[in-house]
């Protein structure tokens, strides 16, 4: 016998996550269909918990390296890839525990399979024999790292973005094909635990979408770590042995390592879903075309998250997964994400939204910047974390706040201040706020108004 549901939520990722709960709390029966152990996606598993995770242990161990305080206590510590990932893997059981309890209060079933489209109402449990029926369905199912036919990922030496968190050595020497986000993340990792990192870039810079100043910024404090970025350069083939693996760029240039970790670009999980059959067809990297109300082809499907493409971060997947489900349930509620402040979690960590210099520049719209310098910050000397700089771009005529660029301690919190601003109907959307606001001191937020006064003086 069939069950029956109002929706069916098929992923248990944030967008997964945030749909279903959103559906219950508007009274629907809902229920999560996804083919992990445990819930939490793979944000939770493989992706952004675990990273970011690894990024704070190897921060923490950089910081007691290179406080003289601590030298007081004892020598340098060095720590292995091993014993980080071992404090990493609590992190995500502490995740886990938590989103398992949020399903559990709110008498939401989770099955666990992979679920197949038999018609646009109904499932199967693949492996279960057990159909499901829904009036609607949320695709959540994420993203995997994309992987070419031309690499062999069965070599122990050949990691992804999700295998490497299975890496049991540390390595001397790392290549890292593709200087996207994920590369350039794992690459300061590698590089602040003492690695010789070759980072492979197809592009004339890294993370070309960002400021040119945060992205040379970028740039230097890589190489400080020991990261050696090769821009305008691709991959032609790989090499195997049983002790390293040799690089073969199409320039002619080979590079030896002890690991390889692919990094370019990520597939949409749609595979063997039986959505061909309803009419939805997913691109060449497995996304799922939706319109503003994220509905698919077919009208009682939507989807959201990585599945569907930009900006394929979790913080968006949330807000997406809740407006797919306000779609349904409150339709005047549901809003298509389209401002999403970018998190890059690099040492140190970046964030922006906004447009940028060279984007106005094109745009041809007037505008000026104003600029705070972490080692002028009272907090920043406190905490000794003094390397960064917060950026304003404003109008240059009605002063309206049209791009925020943070490189340093923090970014990721220091931009939804003025992340707030810049949505704010004008006038209020103007710098003027950050001079007429009083800051707790001493703070990183007081930045906003050392950058707004720096502005404010090239215009006046």
């Amino acid at each position: 016998m069939n069950k029956e549901f109002d929706i069916i939520i098929i992923g248990a990722g944030p967008a997964g996550e945030a749909a279903a709960m959103n559906s219950k709390k508007q009274g629907l029966q809902v229920a999560v269909v996804d083919d992990l152990d445990f819930v939490g996606g793979n944000c939770t598993h493989r992706g952004t918990i675990p990273s970011k995770s690894l990024r704070h242990m190897v921060k923490q161990v950089m910081q007691f390296n290179t406080n003289p305080l601590f030298r007081n206590f004892g020598e340098a510590r060095k720590l292995n890839f091993q014993q980080i990932l071992l404090q990493t893997e609590k992190v995500v059981q502490d995740q886990v525990r938590m989103r398992a309890d949020f399903y559990d209060r709110n008498n939401i079933p989770i099955y666990k399979a992979r679920a197949k489209f038999l018609d646009k109402h109904t499932i199967c449990l693949v492996g279960k024999r057990k159909k499901l029926t829904a009036k609607n369905f949320v695709i959540a199912t994420g993203s995997r790292p994309y992987r070419p036919p031309d690499i062999d990922f069965s070599h122990p030496l050949m990691f992804d973005s999700d295998t490497i968190l299975s890496l049991n050595f540390s390595p001397k020497k790392v290549t890292i094909i593709g200087a996207g986000v994920i590369g350039c993340e794992y690459a300061s990792i590698f590089g602040a635990l003492g690695a010789k990192v070759e980072l492979i870039n197809p592009s004339a810079s890294l993370l070309s979408f960002l400021d040119n100043e945060i992205s040379d910024a970028l740039s230097y404090h890589l190489r400080d770590l020991g990261v050696r970025s090769r821009h305008n350069e691709e991959y032609e083939r790989v090499e195997y042995s049983e002790n390293d693996i040799v690089t073969y760029l199409r320039s002619g240039k080979r590079i030896k390592s002890d690991i390889v970790l692919w990094a370019n670009g990520r597939t949409g999980n749609t595979q063997k879903m039986g959505l061909e059959a309803l009419g939805i067809e997913p691109n060449e990297r497995g996304q799922i075309r939706i319109n503003k109300r994220y509905q698919t082809q077919v009208k009682n499907i939507y989807a959201a998250g990585d599945v569907i493409g930009w900006p394929a971060l979790a913080g968006a997947a949330y807000d997406q997964g809740r407006a797919a489900s306000n779609a349904i349930v409150a339709p005047s509620e549901c809003k298509l994400v389209d401002e999403v402040a970018t998190g890059i979690y690099t040492i140190p960590e970046i964030s922006t939204i906004g447009l940028t210099e060279a984007k106005l520049t094109e745009k041809k719209i007037p505008y000026e910047v104003g600029k705070a310098f972490f080692k002028n910050t009272a907090r920043a000397q406190i905490t000794g974390e003094e390397v960064g700089m917060l950026k304003l771009i404003f109008h240059f005529e009605t002063l309206e706040l049209l791009g925020i660029h943070c490189f340093g301690d923090q970014a990721s919190e220091i931009v939804h201040i003025g992340q707030a601003i810049m949505g704010q109907p004008a006038p209020k959307n103007s710098i003027r706020y950050f001079i007429e606001t009083t800051f707790n001191y001493p703070t990183m937020a007081e930045a906003y108004r050392t950058a707004a006064l720096d502005g404010l003086n090239r215009v006046f």
